[in-house]
């Protein structure tokens, strides 16, 4: 649920606070001449759950780290089972990322400290790390998520994930970024803002930052002769 708006000036930024399950973003909006030029959103607090968790899967035992960043995810590099992060070896990743999710969705790693709504683990993410160098961290992914769905993106919460991975690493000191690319090649940023205890846990504050093109649009209506009208839920 969308709580506050500032219109955005045809130069400059201006933020949106929204609602969502795992609690409040502060998304902003980047502009120049009138065109939005970037989108930058401050999410939820976000930690590292646990390492080293082993998943049985066709290709052998895997050990992966499960992360929260808005969404529990287990994420592992792809060179654990000798795979990479490339359209050529989707498949794979798509089948083994599915195991791992299924494997762990109902272990202790994938329970949420306080919100149950949240728990399960809603992603396996596959990384390649392409090193570090000039203040930033390189790395690409892809993000198998619900029953074998892939992320386009870079996957925002996922991003946030791997952030609170890094700063635990201490990979990500003040000024470093991570450019997190996804398998077609779009990119984000992440950063971390700060860090704050979130229920007797370390967690950092991070910040994603991309861009999007509008695609299309769509006007709903009601037909007041609809025997459905006002809706219906299922489950």
């Amino acid at each position: 649920m969308e709580t506050g708006r500032v219109a955005a000036p045809e130069t400059g930024s201006a933020d949106v606070v929204i609602d969502v399950p795992s609690g409040r973003v502060t998304a902003r909006v980047h502009r120049e001449d009138a065109r939005v030029v970037a989108v930058d959103f401050v999410n939820v607090p976000s930690w590292v759950v646990a390492r080293d968790v082993p998943v049985t899967t066709t290709l052998g035992e895997v050990r992966v780290t499960v992360a929260y960043g808005g969404a529990i995810y287990a994420t592992l590099p792809a060179a654990q089972l000798g795979l990479a992060v490339t359209p050529e070896r989707l498949g794979d990743l798509i089948a083994l990322g599915r195991q791992i999710k299924w494997a762990l969705n109902d272990a202790e790693q994938a329970i949420h400290p306080t919100d149950p709504r949240l728990n399960g683990i809603y992603g396996t993410i596959w990384f390649d790390d392409l090193g570090d160098a000039a203040g930033q961290v390189h790395q690409r992914n892809v993000t198998v998520f619900a029953d074998g769905e892939v992320d386009r993106s870079p996957c925002g919460s996922g991003t946030c994930a791997r952030l609170a991975v890094l700063a635990a690493d201490g990979r990500l000191p003040a000024g470093t970024v991570l450019r997190h690319e996804s398998i077609v090649g779009s990119t984000f940023t992440g950063t971390v803002l700060g860090t704050v205890d979130a229920g007797g846990r370390l967690a950092v504050i991070p910040q994603v930052t991309g861009t999007a093109y509008r695609t299309g649009e769509h006007v709903f209506s009601i037909d007041p002769y609809d025997p459905l009208v006002p809706g219906f839920v299922l489950r």
